[in-house]
């Protein structure tokens, strides 16, 4: 985090919020499945394959969209070169875009598969060297930079390279809170505000490489 301008910063912070909004509507309306965070669906998936291995087939299915949104994030990322952010979170709008519709539907199952395929890309977003810098969907690794920084401040030897990862983390938990929110009116209602969330986050995106 610390090493990008304040505009990348709050689009970073951005692209967490909007995370945390599509996790929590996934979590909603798949009983407990996540659209962005593999760890959960993982251990999930662990689980119910000893308990119930048929509902083994809900997270893998969910960890397989994110894996082709990964991937095809990554080649897509390296294919249009500075046009990375506005491509990659155009193509993130689209894919939340599609999903509210086809919840709207009442395809409840096309609607994960295309949030998570969506929150597989954005992870491409802040890219350099061909190594993700900034992971917008997972926040473990973001808690433990925190804890260093906090740490290191106790021991009045402050890491410049632990900044801003509390700040990442409140962001997903403040989307997730909304994400939440918005769900006890409709998860529809959660759905077009992430489309329209993310819309906003593509528009800053293009403000930021017009600029450089």
């Amino acid at each position: 985090m610390h090493r990008y301008d304040p505009a990348r910063q709050r689009l970073a912070l951005g692209l967490a919020g909007l995370a945390g909004l599509v996790d929590a509507t996934g979590f909603v309306v798949a009983g407990g499945y996540f659209t962005s965070f593999m760890s959960g669906n993982t251990t999930r998936m662990g689980v119910e394959l000893v308990e119930r291995p048929a509902l083994a087939l809900a997270p893998l299915g969910l960890i397989a969209c994110f894996l082709v949104g990964v991937i095809g994030g990554a080649v897509i990322g390296r294919r249009v070169g500075g046009h990375r952010k506005r491509v990659l979170l155009g193509l993130v709008a689209a894919l939340l875009g599609a999903g509210a519709g086809l919840l709207a539907a009442g395809l409840p199952i096309l609607f994960l598969g295309a949030s998570a395929m969506a929150m597989g890309l954005a992870n491409n977003v802040f890219v350099r060297d061909g190594e993700v810098t900034v992971g917008v969907t997972y926040m473990t690794g973001a808690l433990v930079r925190f804890g260093q920084g906090l740490a290191a401040r106790i021991d009045r030897q402050p890491l410049t390279s632990t900044r801003g990862y509390g700040f990442l983390w409140s962001a997903l938990a403040l989307g997730a809170v909304i994400g939440g929110g918005l769900c006890l009116t409709a998860p529809l209602a959660a759905a077009g505000a992430a489309f329209g969330f993310a819309l906003l986050l593509w528009g800053a995106a293009l403000r930021i490489e017009r600029a450089a």
